[in-house]
């Protein structure tokens, strides 16, 4: 296994959709920032064309400061001895299953992986992630329910596997707890409900039980997905 220690480095990622906000938003997520911290720049607006033609979507270019990991070796595997448990069948199958879907895929990059109690973390890092993440995690989210099948499989107790790929997850879920934060407060300042963006079942996990312990407030979802949405009340 190869740990690589992350240093802050500037990207820059292109976007297009078809208005301004839409192509800011998934630029935004797969930089794994929020707007605030993100520079911003249209390089095009969006058209809508005679009768159809000439039909021209909206380009944004998006720069943060992310965390980028040293990518001297693409490597998948694991070939020393991490601090947790021992390894199991289900971890390496979990691991291998990975490591293929990426390669199938042409991501290349560093594997991280160790088990702890009934969780195996698998941890992706290089360049190049974003066909990994898709629009709004989707394919992230995709890759790690089948890894969970396949590492299920081969375990004759329950387990987990946490996967993220270009740390998405991990900065994905900082912005989040933030917006969860700002959603509890409104709702606890006005008095009045707050309905938070459409969020993927993982995600809004995270918002429920971040919110758990913000006293004042209640959470539930509503809607059909994908436009399935956490409302934060206020208890009085």
């Amino acid at each position: 296994m190869i740990r690589a220690e992350a240093d802050n480095m500037e990207k820059t990622v292109t976007h297009k959709a078809e208005t301004v906000e839409e192509a800011v938003k998934a630029a935004l997520e797969e930089l794994g920032v929020s707007e605030a911290d993100a520079k911003i720049e249209v390089i095009s607006e969006p058209k809508s064309g005679l009768l159809g033609m000439g039909k021209k979507e909206a380009e944004v270019k998006v720069t943060a400061n992310v965390a980028e990991e040293d990518e001297e070796e693409e490597y998948y595997g694991d070939d020393e001895s991490f601090e947790g448990d021992a390894v199991t069948e289900a971890e390496d199958a979990a691991v291998n299953f990975v490591a293929q879907v990426l390669s199938g895929i042409g991501i290349h990059g560093n594997m991280d992986s160790y088990r702890e109690d009934d969780t195996i973390y698998i941890s992706v890092s290089g360049s190049s992630c974003g066909a990994a993440i898709g629009r709004h995690g989707e394919t992230l989210d995709a890759i790690s329910y089948m890894t969970n099948l396949i590492a299920n499989k081969h375990s004759e107790g329950r387990v987990h596997v946490h996967l993220d790929v270009g740390g998405y997850k991990k900065h994905r879920e900082k912005i989040l707890v933030n917006l969860a934060s700002k959603a509890a407060y409104k709702a606890t300042r006005t008095g009045r409900k707050v309905t938070m963006e459409a969020m993927s079942p993982s995600e809004r996990r995270i918002v429920h039980s971040y919110l758990q312990s913000y006293n004042g407030v209640t959470t539930h979802s509503e809607g059909e997905e994908p436009d399935r949405r956490v409302i934060v009340t206020p208890e009085n």
